[in-house]
């Protein structure tokens, strides 16, 4: 009896093991290789610059251990990269049965941050949970591009004019609500990946400029009436077309990083620009890269996101699901501009705003936003697709 326990045991146990083999054979074979390396290697820098970037200020300014914040992103670094594994090995129709779903739950966490939301350093994004504090946007950024795109790809909207609207109108949900936090960058991030989301899927472009004429106006608007809380924004904007005028400092310090680095770097721990700057770890992450190790790791660091950009691109012209297109190109877009967004606020070629460098800022929700549109991109990617529409 105790025999046949064991066979039966060994005999499961097999099975298992085979299956797992089975599995990972086909995973490995259907993702694309070069993207997925390329994601793996940026969280893996953003685990190394972590360290760099974030030791001082732990020990000198706040009396933790040096491995305080370095501790933290690579316990989120862990769990973001195992989200992208499993949202990459879901079965695609599953992944596309959960994005209303997943976009409801976001969203409503979004409009809860104006009711019992943190608020840090005068802007109101966070909230505050027991063991961790989480910023909504950053998990509905990817799932906002797939509503806008399964809007878009509604067949009984297809020959209707009506679907850009409705777009918009989920476009404008999310806007005001970051508006009101404020979250200008965000903001603009989501405007400009909706824009080009839509403009790949045969919009005219007066659609588009009638759009981008009601934001104006409405945020003309909110400038006017309500200086008070949105008065930063004219602040940023003077300051950036004549610093003179306004508080440059953290811009201008972040320049001075990046020529005091040169294209070698000073060496690591050698840059100063993380002690003098506040979350310089997170907005002005690049900076810190240029002035510790060069411009030289920059210019990589930028070559592996316009590589990743182009392999999701280049899926996209052999992809005939529409849907899938569709999507590949929003997220590559929200990711290519959440890039450059943030490298130029670091070199002065835009106003300064709150941005994070996906894959390597310090920070568990930006963090987790990455590895979620990594896996749905990776998903999206693979060369077997059994796809249901």
């Amino acid at each position: 009896m105790r025999q046949e326990a064991i066979n039966l045991k060994n005999y499961v146990k097999n099975i298992l093991k085979n299956l797992f083999k089975f599995e990972f054979y086909n995973y490995w074979r259907n993702i694309d290789k070069n993207i997925l390396i390329g994601f793996s290697i940026l969280f893996f820098l953003g685990i190394f610059f972590s360290f760099s970037s974030t030791s001082s200020l732990a020990g000198e300014r706040l009396n933790k251990t040096y491995y305080f914040f370095f501790s933290k992103h690579l316990t989120f670094t862990i769990l973001a990269l195992f989200i992208m594994f499993v949202i990459s090995a879901l079965e695609t129709n599953l992944l596309n049965k959960m994005i209303i779903p997943l976009f409801i739950i976001f969203f409503l966490l979004l409009v809860l941050v104006p009711i019992i939301g943190v608020e840090v350093k005068g802007a109101k994004r966070w909230l505050n949970f027991t063991l961790f504090r989480l910023q909504p946007i950053e998990l509905l950024k990817p799932f906002f591009i797939l509503m806008t795109v399964r809007i878009l790809t509604l067949e009984k909207l297809q020959n209707s004019q009506i679907k850009y609207f409705l777009s918009f109108l989920l476009l404008s949900c999310v806007i005001i609500l970051l508006i009101d936090q404020p979250d200008l960058g965000q903001s603009i991030l989501l405007i400009g990946s909706w824009i080009s989301t839509v403009f790949i899927s045969g919009v005219s472009v007066i659609y588009i400029f009638s759009f981008l004429f009601i934001f104006f106006v409405l945020i003309s608007s909110l400038l006017l009436l309500m200086p008070e809380k949105f008065g930063y924004i004219i602040n940023r904007l003077i300051t950036f077309f004549d610093p003179k005028k306004g508080d440059s400092f953290q811009s201008s310090k972040a320049l001075d990083a990046i020529k005091q680095g040169g294209l070698k770097g000073q060496g690591m721990g050698e840059g100063i620009l993380k002690d003098e700057v506040p979350e310089a770890h997170t907005d002005y992450i690049i900076a810190i890269i240029s002035e510790e190790y060069g411009s030289i790791v920059s210019i990589l660091i930028i070559t592996i996101f316009l590589y990743i950009s182009f392999r999701i691109v280049k899926n996209c012209t052999y992809n005939n699901n529409e849907f899938l297109k569709l999507s590949l190109c929003g997220l590559a877009s929200l990711l290519i501009f959440q890039t450059f967004i943030h490298i130029g606020v670091n070199t002065s070629l835009l106003p300064t705003t709150g941005m994070t460098l996906p894959f390597l800022s310090y920070g568990g929700s930006s963090l987790i936003g990455s590895a979620i549109l990594a896996g749905i991109i990776l998903n999206y990617t693979k060369n077997k697709l059994d796809i249901d529409e």
